[in-house]
């Protein structure tokens, strides 16, 4: 049986093996649980391995991560609408840059991660342990294999810990385990993820060779792609610049010498229903309604929509929304403007206007849909068979949904506001545009919620090294990179492709586009940190921070008041 069916429905009874049993009501007693007694059949490693991979799934969204990447920077926003989403002030915290590490979320996300790591661990530790893979009907190339997966998979939870907190513990081991290793140093824990993806690359397989099951699945272009992002940020990381590096890598991820993986035509397609036989996808982890699909529960994109979001979307089997995230505002009250460069992600769109994401989100029939947000008044037909309107939970009125932050309730589109306030702590339900980025089919569609999500795209890779070629001062080289992937968003022929000479390309446009084609795809805040704009810049209700160590996370007060060695972060 391909290991990929396993992945969506491993459940809390696969978790709990972890604890063991006993079948045999003897006196001897057991402390601990090892291979030899927990593996039994194929099946077994099959459960052993992918122990990791639904928590490392649950992580995408899971402690904070994705609020934490998104809210900290100028893309997204939680406000208080009318009392909706204070929450203590934390999400203030967070888009101010003035969190502590008495802020629960700084442990959650330290925990998510290590969580994973651990779980991988120990899997790991199972595998490495097997001395005769014929008794599972394994080969030793098989369970190398399987090493090698669990391998890029902890060094891809251990890469996003470095992104966020940069001094980390380097953990490798966990059985017998009672006491932690010190935190490493950058640079170790940099020579250590390189290390590991390098080592494992030539024993993964590609997905050409995996066929359909790759979804969910490390091959040799997922290690790679990792690698990609190591070195494109490691000037941030290590203050060592390695752009050389990470071009190399994306020209043979492009080339093929990973695998086939190919740009989709369809600016919707990597994030469609069937993406899982995406060739774009380079590494994501497969979803359906009935199993896993964590990037459509809550404190994520379920949480990025108006309450009652799925009447607009005929969608009324799965509960109300709840708008937890919106994109920040461009315009003030009065429809100006703002001045500043960064955030006004809807405006940034806006400045192409033939571009086929603008159209607001519409189910067309038949698992097909266009548009990328929500905006303006959602209407629907409702129980009764007559035409309604989306609304919020502050009073009776339609909501208006706009690229605005304000109190403007019933208020008119239009009609001028006599309160102008605009900030974190002055919001109402019409306030924000909604993104719209995985659809939302009716629920009379056999595809309602069965998009796979896609961590790594072979956008991504082209993204990439289109920076390289524009920081090496190849501007020719990465305009035509960018307009590879760009060419799908617009008609044939769109003036909005860039000029073939790269004229139009500066810092804030690549970092704009960077924005536009990843949008709340969970990255904001490191491209930010990368270009020298996280703690320096300037956006919507967010002044600039007074010195540069906001750039990495705290540790949180729960993760040091476990681990006595741990040293915080200097600046907290």
């Amino acid at each position: 049986m391909a290991l990929i069916k396993y992945i969506s429905g491993i459940t809390l009874t696969v978790l709990l093996l972890t604890g063991g049993s006993c079948t045999k009501l003897t006196e001897e007693p057991y402390d601990r649980i090892i291979s030899s007694n927990f593996l039994q059949t194929r099946d077994d490693i099959i459960r052993d391995f992918l122990r990791a991979f639904e928590h490392s799934y649950w992580s995408i969204q899971g402690g904070s991560t994705f609020m934490l990447q998104e809210n900290s920077s100028d893309e997204c926003m939680t406000p208080n609408r009318e009392g909706d989403w204070f929450d203590g002030g934390q999400y203030q915290r967070v888009h101010y840059h003035t969190w502590t590490p008495n802020d629960g979320f700084t442990s959650d996300a330290w925990n998510a991660f290590y969580q994973g790591i651990n779980l991988a661990n120990n899997s790991l530790e199972d595998l490495e342990a097997i001395d005769d893979p014929a008794k599972f009907s394994f080969t030793q190339a098989e369970i190398e294999g399987l090493i090698a997966e669990l391998k890029v998979l902890r060094a891809w939870l251990m890469l996003r810990a470095f992104d966020f907190y940069r001094n980390i513990v380097i953990v490798t081991k966990v059985k017998g385990q009672t006491q932690g290793n010190p935190q490493s140093p950058p640079q170790e824990t940099f020579d250590f993820i390189e290390s590991e993806l390098k080592n494992a690359i030539p024993r993964l397989r590609t997905a050409d060779e995996m066929g359909s099951s790759f979804i969910g699945r490390w091959t040799k272009a997922g290690a790679a792609a990792l690698l990609v992002r190591l070195y494109l940020n490691a000037k941030v990381y290590i203050g060592v610049d390695k752009f050389a590096e990470c071009a190399a890598v994306c020209q043979d991820i492009i080339d093929g010498k990973y695998g086939h993986h190919a740009l989709e035509t369809r600016w919707d397609a990597p994030f469609d229903y069937n993406n899982a036989t995406s060739k774009e996808t380079i590494f994501g982890f497969p979803g359906s309604f009935g199993l896993t699909h964590w990037q459509y529960d809550g404190g994520m994109y379920w949480w990025m929509l108006p309450y009652e979001a799925p009447r607009y979307f005929g969608f009324n089997d799965w509960g109300t929304a709840n708008p937890k995230y919106a994109l920040q505002p461009g315009r003030d009250v009065d429809s100006v403007e703002y001045p500043f460069e960064l955030g006004k992600p809807f405006i940034k769109f806006q400045r192409y206007p033939d571009d086929y994401r603008l159209a607001k989100y519409k189910n067309l029939g038949n698992s097909k849909r266009e548009g990328m947000f929500l905006y303006g008044y959602l209407p629907y037909t409702n129980t009764n068979g007559d035409p309604d309107t989306v609304r919020g939970n502050k009073g009776p009125y339609p909501l208006f949904i706009r690229d605005q932050v304000g109190w403007f309730r019933d208020t008119k589109p239009g009609t001028p506001l006599a309160d102008k306030e605009s900030n974190m702590n002055h919001a109402d339900h019409n306030s924000g545009v909604f993104p719209v980025k995985y659809p939302y089919y009716p629920s009379d569609d056999d595809n309602k919620i069965a998009s796979a999500y896609a961590e790594i795209r072979l956008a991504e890779i082209y993204y990439s090294l289109a920076e390289c070629k524009y920081r090496a001062g190849d501007k020719p080289g990465a305009a035509v990179l960018l307009n590879a992937v760009r060419a799908r968003n617009y008609p044939p022929g769109s003036p909005s492709l860039y000029n073939p000479d790269g004229s139009e390309l500066t810092d804030q446009e690549m970092l704009d586009e960077w924005g536009r084609e990843f949008l709340v795809e969970g990255r904001r805040r490191t491209d930010l940190i990368r270009w020298g704009k996280f703690s320096s810049g300037r956006w919507w209700d967010k002044e600039p921070d007074a010195d540069n160590h906001t750039e990495i996370f705290p540790i949180g007060q729960n993760v040091l008041n476990v681990s006595r060695q741990l040293k915080q972060n200097p600046g907290y």
